[in-house]
């Protein structure tokens, strides 16, 4: 119902794990329940365990876990940087490069993976994918 996140954890060319933001498996998904962020008025990089779903981030370090693949030293790929909460995940799991497409309000993240040695790469998006993404947002 919100941002639509995907992530791809890679090493050595080789695609090691993938999640995408979502409820649990087997629970009700927000467009089913209702999005709990919505109803309760918090706003974007705040609270964020106050949320049904898990973000691209953990699912594939989950899915990864679950099994037993090793992404120490892996490079994970993600459309938005990570936040403070996958930050942290993503440094305990041994992740020593994230590449994002689009920036997140998140300062604190952004410091604690320098501070680990986790290399923050932005993409930079092509002219005209740029107008096309742009021409997609509804105006307020």
């Amino acid at each position: 119902m919100r941002r639509h996140i995907g992530a791809v954890i890679v090493r050595d060319k080789r695609i090691l794990a993938t999640g995408y933001n979502g409820a649990p498996k087997g629970l009700a998904h927000c467009d089913e329940v209702g999005c709990l962020r919505e109803q309760r008025a918090i706003s974007s990089g705040a609270s964020h365990e106050l949320c049904r779903g898990l973000h691209a981030e953990q699912n594939a370090i989950l899915q990864a876990a679950l099994y037993g693949v090793q992404i120490e030293g892996a490079t994970v790929y993600t459309t938005h940087q990570p936040c403070v909460l996958c930050a942290k995940m993503l440094i305990n799991a041994g992740v020593k490069r994230a590449v994002y497409r689009d920036s997140y309000p998140d300062e604190l993240a952004q410091e604690m993976m320098a501070e680990a040695g986790v290399r923050m790469e932005q993409l930079e998006r092509p002219a005209a994918v740029e107008a096309a993404a742009s021409a997609d947002v509804e105006a307020p």
